[in-house]
């Protein structure tokens, strides 16, 4: 129902507000409609998604690319020599950009999908716990809202001043042509993806890691592994601290230091922040909820239900500031908008296994838990390299390693991390061997062809099988050893 209140503002009520139109947003809505309920789809910017505008896709199609410069670059290991390789920038440029936009506009045909009357555009904030005003003319009045404002990147503070040399994720895929050099800060996935992509393509990259790790990734030895890895590809500065950076001439000079505490200077035609991301909570007045909030100002919430509190609030997607992902943010979006619609009859929602990949070149990989989520004596591991595993060896793809978890007394898979060829596919195989519950013995009990990475898959649940049996006593051993039978 719309009527006029006061001189210019127009009142709008409804049963569910959702607040942003990513992949979250569009999930919530779609899941709240089920319910019948008048649902209202607000969104400040453009629509299409984080992942077709600035994330997955166009990130895919520069790393498409990337591969495949290096696969020709490389190709004399194999005896066949290519010879005067040369590298299109704006005709790379222009397919990242023209594909980025046809993926877009599956979106909005999406979005054009959903009536008009169920559309706002402007910036929500919230004027109470149950009203919104959009822009400077519209009051929304919900009996539920749901929060689904996604994130944008972090820019450090002294960056700030390089103005557009300074670039994020976002700026790269409107790039019409490859700039010459680029400096990453930032080692993880966002820094690392673009880093080696953007290298593999001819243009001059350093990445500058703060800290001593990946990826995120939790394993030392994972770690150390894909840090030799991928350092030997690309120039890649762990526990490097950038010191300065300013504008000299149409380069930024930045001057860096090291973990032995050596300084270099350097000139870069950019800078490319890739030091995470920030949930868009600061504009939505959110102190005016009565909600509890994090020390980042995020409204604290139950991850099974994304209800914060008791309240009819509910969040999703990246501005949980939880896990960042696509498939994530869809399932927390179904969620939010089946319990907004339902509300207050809230129910627990189905959470997969955490999956997370990195594409680069050996791809990064995370299942389930790992040594970072569990208890210590709770858990034995079994480990793979790829160095000399056989159909990596075919492919020269041979570096990487990979760590399974399994559970002392059940022997239930638990986990995995690796760096290593094609991960994102036994990634995928291993979260779904997790998430069903198989031991690893049942995991064994699975086909393996002949020669397939898969392989060292096997070898790796071989070697766990036989440092859990390690632990299990002669007494166990025994069917039953009661006095007396």
């Amino acid at each position: 129902m719309i009527w006029k209140a006061g001189d210019n503002m127009k009142v709008i009520q409804c049963d569910v507000a959702v607040i942003g139109a990513g992949s979250a947003g569009l999930s919530a809505y779609r899941a709240a409609r089920t319910h019948d309920k008048h649902v209202l789809l607000i969104e400040g910017g453009a629509y299409g998604t984080t992942c077709a505008r600035v994330g997955c896709m166009p990130s895919k199609l520069l790393i498409a690319a990337a591969e495949t410069a290096h696969a020709v670059a490389t190709a004399d290991g194999f005896g066949i020599h290519v010879a005067d390789m040369q590298i299109d920038g704006k005709a790379v440029m222009q397919r990242v950009r023209s594909e980025r936009d046809r993926f877009v506009g599956f979106v909005l045909e999406s979005v054009d999908g959903i009536p008009e009357a169920d559309r706002l555009r402007g910036q929500a904030r919230f004027l109470a716990p149950n009203r919104l005003q959009v822009g400077d003319d519209v009051e929304v009045q919900a009996a539920r809202i749901v929060i689904a404002t996604g994130s944008r990147p972090a820019i450090p503070d002294g960056l700030r001043e390089l103005g557009t040399h300074l670039i994020v994720n976002d700026d790269v895929f409107d790039w019409e042509d490859l700039p010459d050099s680029v400096a990453v800060i930032g080692a993880g996935v966002i820094g690392l993806e673009l880093g080696q992509a953007l290298h593999r393509l001819g243009v001059r990259v350093a990445v500058f890691g703060r800290g001593d790790r990946l990826a995120q990734i939790a394993d030392e030895a994972v770690n150390q592994k894909a840090i030799d890895s991928i350092g030997a590809d690309i120039d890649l500065r762990m526990q490097t601290e950038v010191l300065s950076t300013h504008l000299v001439g149409d380069e930024v000079e930045l001057q860096s230091r090291d973990a032995n505490g050596k300084t270099r200077t350097e000139r870069f035609r950019f800078v490319l922040a890739a030091t995470g991301r920030r949930p868009n909570v600061d504009q939505l007045r959110l102190e005016v909820t009565g909600l509890q909030l994090d020390d980042k100002g995020i409204p604290l919430f139950d991850s099974l239900t994304m209800q914060c509190g008791e309240s009819a609030i509910f969040l999703a997607g990246d501005v949980t500031n939880d896990r960042p992902l696509l498939h994530e943010a869809a399932d927390e979006g179904r969620i939010a908008g089946d319990n907004a619609a339902r509300f207050p009859e809230v129910a627990d929602g189905l959470r997969r296994l955490p999956l997370s990949i990195a594409f680069t070149d050996p791809q990064i990989a995370s299942v389930g838990k790992t040594a970072r989520d569990l208890e210590q004596n709770s858990y034995m591991t079994g480990t793979v390299s790829f160095d000399n595993q056989g159909r990596s060896r075919v492919m020269r793809q041979n570096h990487g390693l990979l760590k399974l978890y399994g559970e002392r007394g059940t022997h239930r898979f638990l986990g995995a991390e690796m760096v290593g060829p094609r991960a994102e596919h036994l990634a995928h195989l291993l979260a779904w061997s997790c998430q069903s519950g198989l031991t690893v013995g049942q995991m064994l009990d699975m086909p393996f062809y002949h020669p397939v990475i898969e392989e060292g898959v096997r070898t790796a649940l071989r070697d766990l099988k036989e440092n859990l049996l390690k632990q299990v006593n002669d007494i166990e051993h025994c069917s039953d050893c009661t006095p007396g039978i």
